[in-house]
């Protein structure tokens, strides 16, 4: 059921109770669980912390739990299936769901016992009916209509005829009914189920429970900011929604500055500034060099078609315009001039809308601390993600889980640049790759969709769900821009790479086509589940996001015809 009331419904219950907190691995949960640990900590609440990466994960967490605890928190994950029927709790397990994933199972939304779902109820759900869904069976048996006989149990054989024949016509009008409302529900069912999209960042959701509770501070704010900008970045919401969601934030921003002016002004080494702005749409731009921000940044990459030799000539006329001598751009952002970092904005604006590139500005967040430190929300989601899905040797998902947590903390400074080198690094391999699939067409028209199967060079990094989808989203944006075939603009894409060599796996991702106007939303889910299942294909549907499955290889072949024939 829908928790209308969440300080009352969850926080007041769970205060004075032992907790787990089950946190998916994405960037906006562990932002979600950062805001969550702080007001635990308030409340001396006792938790236990678990990183779950999938659904095996979740099964085996609960199992591992269960003796001890009652209450379960689940962060990002358990919305989009039937929890119960999943990990078969007892009667007195109650979980609660804090998940951005859509559509929320029906069985979930209907059980007013077990399931307390922290949703935000203006997100536009579109949640069946009760009475569409489910219904009483009645006794198809001929139920109360044989109280005609007489004492000894005997009949008259005509009267038994024509008491037989209306109990039958009863029967057959009743079986009729309850086909036709089996046919509507499935129906129903479908148009609710076919895609899957994402609704409020699950940070947003539990800042404003603080707010409410008047324990939210600025570290919070911060970090519903990065949720939120993770779903930005991740390209899971809307622009709409995105604006709509930075404007509820920005009211935060301006309260918590106005509360806090003093502080503000003593410039103290400690204080932590919070600032809307508008800036440039360039990765990591104020850590690494403008040249390698430009050549790394899927909007300004795809522009220009950087991985043709017009695209460099593109990119080489474009610095000229700006009048940026190479020295300069060439250079850590950090020791350019400051005569020209002073308005280099206004410059790459001016001169971005000559060359097309008319949304090179976004409405973000900045933050400082103390002095010198300023980072933009992007940066942080970006090296948060390279420690999360981090591929150093001998470091397990739980570690980089609990390193990537700690670099969303103001006091590990040097885990966050560290992160922002991970993140460089990720980026270049993505550039690297998608301009290997441009050049050599690795990037199929298979009729309803389009195709790419790649051997990665970065197989490790790429075999990350986060890491595939950047890459995917990146791709296509790529090959729309490269592309003179007018149908293939409206395609969606499936990206498949190896994940286990040995194991004879490979990972599928499939992607919304992609639009200005897109509502994100994805079919890809429900398709390969059908595909998976009419093929015989061994596939493992383990990811929170259905749109990512792990196949085995050699059912490449028939999974995609039969994807093919399903989607044509």
């Amino acid at each position: 059921m829908f928790v209308t009331c969440i300080r009352k419904e969850f926080y007041d219950v769970v205060v004075n109770q032992r907790v787990a907190l089950l946190v998916a691995l994405d960037i906006d949960a562990l932002c979600a669980c950062k805001i969550l640990q702080a007001l635990f900590h308030c409340d001396q609440v006792q938790y236990t912390l678990v990183p779950v990466a999938g659904w095996q994960d979740l099964g085996t967490a609960f199992l591992e739990h269960k003796g001890q605890y009652r209450y379960f928190v689940l962060i990002n994950c358990g919305a989009n299936v039937e929890l119960l029927e999943t990990l078969q709790p007892e009667e007195d397990t109650t979980f609660f769901v804090l998940d951005t994933h859509r559509p929320v199972d029906v069985v979930n939304v209907y059980n007013d016992t077990q399931i307390k779902l922290l949703i935000k109820q203006d997100d536009d759900l579109g949640v069946p009916s009760y009475d569409d869904i489910f219904r009483d069976d009645e006794d198809d048996e001929d139920g109360g209509d044989s109280g005609n006989e007489s004492d000894d149990g005997s009949e008259p054989s005509g009267k038994r005829r024509r008491f037989d024949e209306g109990a039958m016509e009863r029967r057959i009008e009743r079986q009729r009914a309850k086909r036709e409302w089996e046919a509507r529900r499935r129906e129903i069912l479908f148009d609710y189920e076919q895609y899957e999209y994402h609704g409020t960042s699950a940070a947003m959701v539990i800042f404003e429970l603080a707010w409410v509770m008047t324990k939210d501070t600025k570290d919070m704010l911060w970090w519903a900011v990065i949720g939120l900008t993770d779903q930005w970045v991740h390209d899971k919401i809307t622009q709409m929604k995105y604006v709509t969601d930075i404007a509820t934030l920005q009211r935060h921003v301006s309260r918590h500055n106005h509360r806090n002016e003093d502080e503000e002004n003593s410039l103290s080494i400690d204080c932590m500034r919070i600032s809307f702005e508008y800036d440039l749409r360039l990765s990591l731009y104020q850590h690494w060099s403008l040249y390698e921000s430009i050549c790394n940044t899927s909007y300004t990459s795809c522009s220009f078609k950087l991985w043709s030799i017009n695209g460099q000539k593109r990119l080489q006329e474009f610095l000229a315009d700006m009048g940026l001598p190479l020295k300069q751009v060439k250079q850590k952002f950090n020791s350019m001039d400051v005569s020209i970092k002073e308005n280099l904005r206004e410059v790459i604006e001016e001169s971005s809308s000559k060359f097309g590139m008319k949304d090179i500005r976004i409405q973000t967040f900045g933050v400082h601390f103390g002095f010198k430190n300023r980072f933009l929300a992007a940066d942080v989601v970006h090296a948060a993600t390279a420690v999360l899905e981090g591929v150093e040797k001998g470091e397990g998902a739980a570690d980089n889980f609990i390193r990537a947590l700690d670099c969303l903390s103001r006091s590990n400074l040097d885990r966050l640049h560290l992160g922002l080198d991970l993140a460089k690094k990720k980026l270049k391999a993505v550039q690297q790759t998608v301009a290997s699939c441009i050049c050599t067409n690795l990037i199929l028209s298979q009729g309803p969709f389009l195709y790419c199967w790649v051997m990665l060079f970065h197989l490790l990094l790429f075999s990350k769900p986060l890491a595939l989808t950047l890459l995917s989203k990146y791709l296509l944006k790529a090959f729309i821009c490269s592309t003179r075939n007018k149908r293939c603009k409206i395609l969606p894409l499936i990206m498949a790479v190896p994940l286990d060599v040995e194991k004879g796996t490979l990972m599928v991702l499939g992607i919304p086509p992609e639009s200005e106007t897109s509502d994100k939303k994805n079919f890809f889910g429900r398709a390969f589940e059908k595909a998976a299942e009419s093929t015989s294909s061994r596939a493992l549907h383990d990811h929170f996001d259905t749109s990512i499955i792990e196949l085995k290889t050699e059912d490449r072949g028939k999974f995609l015809d039969a994807l093919i024939t399903l989607l044509s």
